[in-house]
């Protein structure tokens, strides 16, 4: 179900918690059009045993809000990237296994 930058926000808020990690730039925020392709192909993030959220945004505007609002705290990433179609917000921790 499509959300929205808010709602994924605090999502994300709620699943940071449980995260042992301690600062935003442990983790990684982005925002792509496939998940399975960008999330687990790309960065290589292990599908079980490893700390990830992804959650669909309502439109790529809400996407990039969340994207922008973590970038500012201090997440890695990079803004600007992707087109219309990319309405998936995804974090991960970065880890020795993840490529950046």
């Amino acid at each position: 179900m499509a959300q929205t930058a808010q709602e994924i926000v605090n999502e994300i808020e709620a699943h940071l918690a449980k995260s042992s990690a301690k600062y935003f730039s442990d983790f990684y925020i982005g925002i792509t059009n496939d998940i399975n392709r960008r999330l687990f192909g790309e960065h290589n993030v292990p599908k079980s045993g490893h700390w990830f959220i992804y959650a669909q945004a309502i439109n790529d505007e809400h996407s990039r809000a969340v994207e922008k609002h973590y970038l500012d705290k201090g997440m890695k990433g990079g803004d600007g990237g992707g087109d219309n179609t990319c309405v998936f917000v995804y974090c991960y921790e970065i880890s020795s296994e993840t490529v950046e």
